[in-house]
């Protein structure tokens, strides 16, 4: 073992060994490695970036989509994407974190979590872990959901905990899935080209909720599409999802109605995880209310 190697410890010391000591940093003010995932190259407008990080998500040497993180939730507010065909299963979940939030020259590859990293209390304290969701009665909810994504390497990047909330099962595994396999289904039979998505999350207004005392709960979930270029021969019960459309839903069955009422006819199973659906507009006066800040999703509104 060569004298350098001899003297790592730690897992994020023993990566940047192990990379030979000169490694890249990716921590940057914007996104413009990866502007590709937004439409038009355009991330969204007016979101104030005190206290985010934009993330380039990079895996195996290529970029697969962006999140913007915010460091003291250990959460991200949303992540862009460009939906694609899924032309395989959705693969095992081999969970990763970023090492580019834990030092600005740390590798920029999302790496997989070993035993040694749950001991780094560089790692712990930079982001989500694992152990955060054991015992938390909430799943690991995907904001780029990696059945939208085409490539199997596409799948796998998506399983890193800077694309993930804590989200409730009923949301998660049912109204809120029900509505990816909705917009999947829209791009399939309706969108010619891109389509461009992101997705998102609404924090509690009042006091915030926590798994494990670090990681943010989310109130709601949002997302919006933008397809720039459609079928011409849209039928009428679909113009109206073209070329934007936008939709909010419930992770809080206690929650008020004022955003997304409950529909009381549901099954109990989804009862109180409503998904609303509605304008880009819509969406975007909600996000300036609840966030404080005027909120442009895609550029020109996708015109």
């Amino acid at each position: 073992m060569s004298q350098k190697k001899k003297f790592c410890t730690g897992a994020l010391l023993l990566l940047l060994c192990w990379l030979g000591g000169q490694v890249l940093g990716e921590i940057s003010d914007d996104f413009s490695h990866c502007l590709d995932f937004f439409y038009n190259k355009t991330p969204p407008k007016g979101i104030d970036a005190a206290g985010y990080q934009p993330i380039c998500q990079r895996y195996k040497n290529l970029y697969h989509f962006a999140s913007l993180y915010h460091r003291q939730s250990r959460a991200p507010l949303y992540s862009a994407y460009r939906l694609g065909i899924a032309d395989g299963k959705r693969p095992n979940n081999t969970w990763k974190y970023e090492p580019q939030l834990v030092f600005s020259r740390a590798s920029s590859e999302m790496t997989p979590f070993q035993f040694a990293t749950y001991l780094d209390q560089n790692v712990i304290e930079s982001q989500a872990m694992s152990n955060d969701y054991r015992n938390s009665n909430f799943t690991r909810g995907h904001l780029n959901p990696s059945m939208h994504q085409k490539t199997k390497e596409n799948r796998q990047a998506t399983f890193t905990l800077t694309n993930v909330v804590p989200q409730r099962a009923g949301s998660n595994g049912g109204s809120w899935n029900g509505l990816e396999n909705e917009v999947l289904k829209r791009f399939k039979a309706y969108c010619n080209g891109s389509m461009h998505v992101i997705t998102g999350v609404l924090p509690y207004e009042s006091e915030p909720l926590r798994i494990n005392n670090r990681v943010s709960v989310p109130e709601y979930m949002w997302s919006a599409y933008c397809c720039p270029s459609n079928r011409s021969d849209l039928p009428a019960h679909m113009q109206s999802f073209f070329p934007t459309h936008a939709a909010v839903g419930r992770n809080d069955p206690n929650s008020g109605e004022e955003i997304v009422p409950i529909n009381v006819k549901a099954k109990a199973s989804k009862r109180g995880y409503d998904v609303r659906r509605m304008s880009l507009e819509t969406l975007e006066g909600i996000l300036a209310q609840r966030l404080a800040m005027s909120v442009s999703l895609f550029h020109g509104q996708c015109q």
